[in-house]
């Protein structure tokens, strides 16, 4: 394999893959990067056997050559060496060449390195993710949906269902799911899908969305989303993007969610953020990091309170009130958490009483909903 190519396009194809490279393996080639030659393209993979990440390398770009291929062929090279060589290499351009024993020489410049590879037949194959159950979304809602569910998924392997997101579709509305069984984050949008086109209790990994959300571009491309019996694939730009699906049942969320309150509010989204911040430095040291939050008609007080450490009291002035009295508390780190991903300017927060499940709302945007289970106090 001989390969010239412009540094910048290299580094970022490196850095696009290298989020699935397995960063604890005893497989040695689970943790570099194959890079394969072929006529038109240079292709970059990565997999750590959960998730696989491949990225395309065409050639030429917009009519301009970004690439040569002199000698087609492929090699395993370290991640983690490769990527810093070429993140500190002195050129624009930077030629690759596979010798003997699968030493490949990295040139630029008047900079050499030599890296012993390993046999390109090693490497996994990334599995083949065909189906009719194909969809496509842009790529800013899937971000955003990434995005607003993520934060509730639970990091606790006990019940792995709950590792992941679920996701489901029906008359071309897609709802993602998250829970820790303490709060829980839904999204739901319209997407260009076949109408007889439905599924659900398809499991993905939270740790496979947050590296995918990563990866997607801030723009309205559209990203087109393939699922099978035990994967699920995301195509996108010149990368194509493999998660395996958690096996499991996933709990039924959707009896826990109020449809009606007793007390509901609406207030400045950053102004509830941060008063909630300020609330929780002095709450992250007690048992439940609690914040109290004691809602009257023409004031909000967010309080927090630690033996060891002090107190903390401040008082917000709701843009609107509606209901009854009410003294809750709650992990400040979930409401936090939920705030932080809301995109209005205002927030709509609903109360069914002081021990039941409280939503937050965007008022702009049916499709989000964030709920958390309250602390109780006394």
């Amino acid at each position: 394999m001989k390969v010239s190519i412009e540094r910048s396009a290299l580094l970022s194809a490196i850095q696009n893959v290298q989020r699935a490279v397995s960063n604890k393996t005893t497989i040695p080639v689970l943790s570099g990067i194959k890079i394969a030659a072929e006529k038109e393209a240079l292709k970059m993979t990565a997999t750590d056997l959960e998730t696989g990440i491949e990225t395309s390398l065409p050639t030429h770009v917009d009519n301009e050559q970004v690439a040569k291929i002199m000698e087609e062929g492929a090699i395993v090279l370290s991640a983690r060496y490769l990527s810093e060589i070429v993140r500190k290499l002195p050129h624009s351009t930077v030629e690759l060449e596979v010798k003997q024993n699968y030493l490949t020489v990295i040139r630029s410049g008047t900079s050499e390195f030599n890296l012993h590879g390993l046999h390109a037949e090693e490497f996994p194959r990334l599995p083949q993710v065909s189906g009719n159950q194909m969809f496509s979304i842009p790529s800013i809602v899937l971000k955003d949906m990434i995005r607003q569910t993520v934060p509730a998924v639970s990091t606790e392997e006990i019940r792995p269902v709950l590792t992941g997101v679920v996701a489901s579709l029906k008359d071309g509305h897609l709802r993602f799911v998250a829970t820790d069984s303490h709060r829980l984050a839904q999204r739901e949008v319209v997407v260009e899908a076949p109408a007889a086109l439905s599924f659900s209790n398809v499991i993905i990994p939270g740790k496979s969305l947050s590296e995918l959300g990563r990866l997607l571009p801030d723009n309205d491309a559209l990203v087109d989303v393939v699922i099978a019996e035990n994967q699920i694939l995301f195509k996108f730009a010149q990368t194509q993007f493999y998660s395996r699906l958690i096996d499991g049942q996933y709990p039924d969320t959707s009896r826990i969610i109020p449809t009606a309150f007793k007390t509901s509010i609406r207030v400045g989204t950053k102004l509830l953020l941060e008063a909630v911040e300020r609330a929780a430095l002095i709450a992250r040291d007690n048992d439940n990091n609690v914040v109290r939050l004691n809602i009257k008609s023409n004031q909000l007080e967010i309080s927090s309170n630690s033996p060891d450490v002090g107190k903390a009291s401040e008082m917000l002035s709701p843009a609107q009130f509606g209901g009854e009295e009410l003294l809750i508390a709650f992990n400040a780190k979930y409401l936090i958490d939920a705030l932080r991903v809301v995109e209005g300017e205002d927030t709509t927060v609903e109360f069914t009483g002081s021990m039941s499940p409280f939503l937050i709302k965007q008022p702009d945007n049916a499709g989000y909903l964030h709920l958390i289970l309250p602390v109780r106090i006394y």
